[in-house]
């Protein structure tokens, strides 16, 4: 089999060695070349492309940001972000995502030596997952967020409250779940953002790490007409709200009398994940059986695959994005394996599928 061929892009030697040194050991992976800066990239990569660019993002001469952006435009190529970060800095790695990086390696502004070391297995399983990632069918996005675009007039926000208002009792019957894992943040972005302000309430587990999920609802709120967030315990799920599980904790959907709410929890890994999509459709197949909408897309693994199946059995509707659209097509291939799929779209026409049932 073929080697997994990586280009490191570091301006600090450290990293560069450390990052090199960890690969080089695995035997289905070769570094090809390592360079300073993305200039120096482009030049070294003209003649021996990669099959996947690890990449800083506060680099000199070009950011990184600017340099995924063009590669992604150019030449589309599996991205693995690896940047040190502090609160400021998040939004940045925030804006990799929704530019096209497949998976993010965190690392501080100390110890970085060190900790490389430790991580060292999440940095292979990151190279390896972005080898094995279709980015053809990523949908970089280009918007900024700096300058976010009102959602609503007022008069709109107004009307859009009236709405929810007097139609709360019957359609809070009806729960739209979403998991999501590799990809997922840039599918999820072409779906919600096609949703009007008015849909069902939405309950949504995209694998990502702890504070990068506030980030990113944050990030999508600004874009969308649907209300986005990181859920919170004891959270409603009501009309014209997504609700997005924060990283590092689970999110389960409970009934409150005649209303839906949202359990958030600490607890173990579930499928290798916190938050974990099968926590989530387990309990949507629980609380809302036949009243619910099952959607499983792109991402590695099976995650999901058995929640989803739980559901299907239950009565609820269910959904699988396609593999011609996935970056990743592992858990809706699962899913469908395991016979808890009824419709498999295209990315384009979930959200299609969300406004038909709704």
């Amino acid at each position: 089999m073929a080697k997994i061929r990586v280009m490191i892009v570091d301006d600090s030697a450290v990293v560069r060695q450390v990052i090199r040194e960890n690969l080089d050991r695995e035997a289905d992976i070769e570094v090809i070349g390592a360079a300073a800066d993305p200039l120096f990239a482009l030049e070294r990569m003209k003649n021996d492309w990669p099959d996947v660019i690890t990449l800083d993002v506060e680099m000199p001469r070009m950011d990184g940001i600017t340099f995924l952006r063009k590669i992604m435009s150019e030449h589309p190529t599996p991205v693995v972000i690896c940047s040190s970060l502090a609160e400021k800095g998040a939004e940045t790695t925030m804006e990799a995502l929704a530019a096209g990086a497949v998976a993010i390696i965190t690392k501080p502004k100390m110890g970085v030596k060190q900790f490389l070391q430790d991580a060292s297995n999440d940095l292979v399983t990151a190279v390896r997952t972005a080898a094995r990632s279709n980015v053809r069918n990523i949908h970089p996005s280009n918007r900024s967020l700096a300058t976010p675009a009102p959602k609503l007039t007022a008069d709109a926000m107004l009307a859009a409250r009236a709405a929810a208002s007097t139609a709360m009792s019957k359609t809070t019957e009806s729960i739209i779940a979403i998991g999501t894992s590799t990809g997922g943040t840039q599918a999820l972005e072409v779906v919600l953002t096609m949703l009007p302000a008015v849909c069902p309430g939405i309950v949504v587990v995209q694998h990502m790490p702890e504070k990068f999920t506030a980030l990113f609802a944050d990030r999508l709120n600004t874009l969308c007409q649907v209300e986005v967030r990181e859920a919170q315990n004891n959270d409603r799920v009501i009309p014209g709200r997504v609700l997005i599980a924060p990283g590092g904790r689970h999110m389960m959907l409970r009934r409150s009398g005649a209303q839906y709410i949202v359990e958030v929890a600490d607890g173990p890994l579930v499928n290798r994940h916190k938050p974990s999509v099968d926590v989530l459709f387990r309990s949507v197949a629980q609380v809302a059986g036949k009243n619910a909408l099952g959607i499983i897309m792109t991402g590695m693994g099976d995650d999901g695959a058995r929640g989803l199946l739980e559901m299907h059995q239950a009565g609820a509707k269910t959904v699988a994005q396609d593999e011609a659209t996935c970056v990743v097509f592992g858990m809706p291939k699962e899913a469908i394996k395991l016979g808890g799929v009824d419709k498999i779209v295209a990315l384009e026409l979930v959200a299609r599928e969300i406004l038909a049932y709704a």
